[in-house]
């Protein structure tokens, strides 16, 4: 569908707009904040059209139109709110397509992050929202990013050392939540050992929290305290009621490619949509009930 550019007064207004709350008005007065509500929504608006200006170049064909048939230099353009990334058989393709985004975001007042923006070769790797994606004897592997275990890392640390003076219960409910986003966003990645190293990591936190509540006491009753042990587990970090969850507990999904010329009305395909609608959803659900067991 052609992008439609939105007209500028009509933007100024939405800007300005404020909002309404118990009937009463209230007036934005410094614009629309870096992560606020609105953010994804400008971003996209700004962003529009470069997509369109990159087909243009490298998807047309000899009669002049669109189509990705005819991409030889193997250009393809993926966005997510202000994040995006392009792919290209060739390093001076890519630098080719920069310039194209660089002119299309001046226009606009932007400049691209030279922090963030990187031209590099599938084989060594990049990172996209929060996943790392190398290319490895011609197979491509997805993985937590290093960017986003050192943030998981921070915020475990950050509950740990918060909750010091508080009960081990109140410790676990915090952790839980966020051990289960997390995990269950990278479910689909090969993230068996990234979870396994997040586990490790919580563990040694909780050994030294529980060490500096009870500094007199001695290692086997400290474990006793907060530590569990079953036929098959040990080191269980419960209160008796609840369980730490655990990282590597979440079952690693994979993602199946979805096949764009399926039709649900052809009998070839019904095992096709068997599999996405039924066992996709009995995975997803059994990751749930898990985090239920270690969870609540």
């Amino acid at each position: 569908m052609e992008n439609i550019p939105i007209d500028k007064r009509i933007l100024k207004q939405l800007l300005k707009a404020g909002f309404i709350y118990k009937r009463k008005l209230f007036p934005t007065q410094t614009g629309n904040p870096q992560g606020g509500i609105l953010s994804p929504i400008m971003a996209n608006i700004t962003l529009d059209g470069i997509e369109k200006k990159i087909k243009e170049k490298y998807w047309i064909t000899p009669k002049g139109t669109i189509d990705a048939r005819y991409n030889k230099h193997k250009v393809n353009y993926t966005r997510y709110a202000d994040d995006f990334i392009v792919s290209a058989d060739s390093i001076e393709t890519l630098n080719e397509i920069k310039e194209i985004i660089t002119h299309h975001l001046t226009r606009r007042g932007l400049t691209l992050s030279e922090e963030k923006t990187l031209v590099t070769n599938i084989n060594n790797g990049f990172e996209f929202l929060g996943w790392n994606f190398r290319k490895h004897k011609g197979q491509i592997y997805t993985k937590p990013s290093k960017n986003s275990i050192k943030k998981m890392k921070e915020t475990i640390k950050t509950i740990i050392k918060t909750h010091q003076g508080k009960s081990q219960t109140e410790l676990i409910k915090n952790l839980n939540p966020i051990i289960t986003g997390w995990t269950n966003y990278h479910c689909n990645t090969c993230a068996k050992k990234t979870f396994a190293q997040i586990d490790n990591y919580i563990f040694l936190k909780l050994k030294k929290w529980a060490k500096q509540r009870h500094s007199n006491k001695p290692r086997k009753w400290i474990k006793n305290r907060y530590w569990q042990r079953t036929l098959f587990r040990d080191w269980i970090f419960s209160d008796g009621n609840i369980q730490l969850k655990q990282a590597s507990h979440t079952k690693i999904i994979r993602h199946r490619i979805i096949k764009f010329d399926a039709n649900p009305y052809l009998p070839k395909y019904q095992r096709y949509y068997y599999y996405r609608d039924n066992l996709r959803m009995q995975e997803r659900n059994n990751n749930v009930a898990a985090n239920g067991i270690f969870g609540e």
